[in-house]
């Protein structure tokens, strides 16, 4: 190859390593952009529920300092000594999450929800590893507050189903309940958007269904025919990957709508707490 075609060669391959460059940032950028969608404003306070709480701040293990809301189980409750942990889904913050709290509170048992970082009063910015801390530290706190691993349920509502199924992988919890869940930013990414190269490029995994052949606890999957962000698939494939003992429940309405039928959730919820009712330890 003589000089000048050689000069050209290296000019077009130049060129094209930054259009990919670019298609990588892009990319990149639109990722964290669909992924995250915290909101600093807190619009109401756990006061709202009329019942005791606790304002908690805690810190990651990476030094980002957190904030969460705990409520109490009533005292009287046989599952005083229960505490569902809440990994909420990418957008807004722990106030939006009131009704979900009260819902949990009415089966008996203490409620943990916390903002990841960047969310609500919660430092730093959101990533996938910095979530997986932050469902860490909070798991730290019950610990601290006197639960014990397996009377500690990980909740995960939406991309918190990516966090809660990260956290029973890593720590030891009593169960585990996917609500609205995908069974990957991935799988999901390249459903929405077929026309980016999604699962090459992308970095931004919370990959749940691969980890739930590695949980053995019972789980509890959730999910509405009628989610219009999320397709009801992802909560099949999701409950197939799944180990014994776990149940598929059929929510009603669409991903956003909240809790449609407080009765029917709590039903479902049931199940799997009487499943692990035996145990205290």
């Amino acid at each position: 190859m003589t000089t000048e075609p050689r000069r050209r060669w290296l000019i077009r391959l130049g060129k094209l390593a930054l259009v990919l460059l670019v298609a990588f940032l892009m990319l990149h950028w639109f990722e964290l952009r669909l992924t995250y969608y915290p909101t600093r404003p807190l619009v109401t306070s756990g006061a709202d529920l009329e019942r005791a709480w606790e304002d908690v701040n805690f810190t990651a293990s990476d030094g980002v300092k957190l904030n969460g809301w705990f409520f109490p189980a009533d005292t009287h409750s046989s599952r005083a000594h229960r505490a569902v942990l809440i990994c909420h889904g990418n957008g807004g913050n722990i106030s939006h999450r009131l009704e979900l709290c009260d819902a949990l509170l009415e089966t008996g048992v203490s409620v943990f929800v916390f903002d990841y970082r960047g969310y609500g009063r919660s430092e730093g910015k959101p990533t996938e590893a910095g979530t997986y801390l932050d469902a860490q530290a909070a798991y730290g706190w019950l610990r601290e507050k006197g639960f014990w691993g397996t009377n500690i349920i990980a909740f995960g509502e939406s991309l918190g189903g990516g966090v809660a199924s990260e956290l029973a992988v890593r720590e030891t919890v009593g169960g585990l309940v996917l609500q609205s869940t995908f069974t990957s930013v991935t799988d999901l990414g390249a459903e929405l958007y077929p026309f980016l190269p999604v699962r090459t490029l992308g970095r931004i995994r919370y990959d749940t269904r691969s980890k739930l052949p590695d949980i053995h606890v019972p789980v509890l999957v959730m999910h509405s025919r009628g989610d219009s962000i999320i397709p009801f698939h992802h909560a099949e494939r999701n409950f197939a990957a799944a180990n014994e003992p776990k149940w598929l429940h059929e929510l009603h309405g669409d991903h956003n709508d909240g809790i449609v039928d407080p009765v029917q959730f709590r039903a479902a919820l049931e199940k799997l707490l009487q499943q692990v009712e035996p145990g205290r330890l």
